[in-house]
């Protein structure tokens, strides 16, 4: 059965991310998969993006009249708004990397691109935390921030933050810490700042910036995003690498390169995460060809602890 944009009813955050893709644009698939995440968190252990109700309290300019609760009201001739479970009311700033590395995909027929993954999992959590009444913003970089919207959670915001996420194409080199210090001047009071980027940055310089961000109160989670064809070479007889953002090339026999690569592969991923946790942020190591569901659920489970 369809819904009334047109998709599936099934889980689909739960489904492969290029076939979830196919079904639509970035509004489209990050409101399907948040359905379906949304429909599973009531049946599972992680409520660190809960939309449970909890209790009514006093209204204040600015807050939804459909949070209104009419009965209160002709009780007590007082306005009251129904408050939920994990009403945070934080403000969270999603910084996503837009520079070439980003663009690739080992399987481009049956994987999303970094970059494509990257905005519809940046726009599902952006509809989270809005549904949730927290005002979020992004800012997006590559050599230099390239797109900046300040966190708010007002109408219109989900709208505005689809059409610079639809927009966003690969740029060029990558300044991640730039925008990490663009973040500071965005968030002037403890929120939470979201990293969604491959890692190929200068490590020492984006820790310096992550950890500040973290020194300042804010919580900080980096979603680590890698292609599979990352994580382990083909065992082609002989192929050309090129770096994507320098297009410096090299001739080698995977085959021969395969182990010491892995091993190589997994001490970066290691130290990105053993970095990171020391320092009291939230690290997630995510493929492309990861459902959205389970990148969302991460994130609900970090959360849930940090309540």
């Amino acid at each position: 059965m369809a819904s009334p944009h047109g998709l599936t009813r099934e889980r689909l955050d739960l489904l492969d991310p290029h076939e979830v893709s196919a079904l639509g644009g970035i509004e489209l698939v990050a409101e399907g998969v948040v359905e379906g995440f949304l429909a599973g968190l009531h049946r599972s252990p992680y409520r660190g993006f809960s939309v449970e109700f909890a209790e009514h309290r006093p209204y204040q300019p600015g807050d939804e009249l459909r949070y209104l609760d009419w009965k209160v009201v002709g009780r007590r001739d007082r306005l009251y708004v129904k408050q939920y479970e994990e009403e945070t009311n934080l403000r969270a700033t999603l910084v996503l990397d837009v520079s070439r590395s980003m663009a690739w995909s080992g399987d481009p027929e049956r994987r999303l691109t970094k970059i494509d993954y990257a905005t519809r999992l940046a726009a599902a959590l952006a509809l989270v935390l809005l549904r949730q009444r927290d005002a979020t913003g992004l800012i997006a970089f590559d050599d230099e921030v390239r797109s900046a919207i300040a966190p708010r959670a007002r109408p219109g915001q989900w709208q505005l933050l689809v059409r610079a996420l639809a927009g966003l194409a690969p740029g060029g080199g990558t300044a991640a810490e730039a925008a990490l210090a663009r973040v500071t001047g965005l968030l002037r009071r403890r929120g939470l700042v979201v990293l969604v980027s491959d890692l190929l940055v200068d490590r020492d310089l984006v820790l310096l910036a992550l950890r500040y961000l973290r020194h300042r109160g804010h919580q900080v989670m980096v979603f680590h995003l890698m292609d599979p064809a990352e994580l382990d070479l083909a065992a082609a007889a002989q192929a050309r690498f090129v770096d994507p953002e320098t297009r410096e090339g090299v001739v080698a026999a995977p085959r021969d390169l395969r182990r010491s690569y892995r091993a190589t592969v997994e001490r970066v991923v290691s130290a990105w995460r053993h970095a990171l946790r020391s320092g009291g942020i939230a690290y997630h190591h995510v493929s492309t060809d990861t459902p959205f569901g389970h990148a969302l659920r991460r994130a609900a489970a970090r959360r849930a602890r940090l309540g």
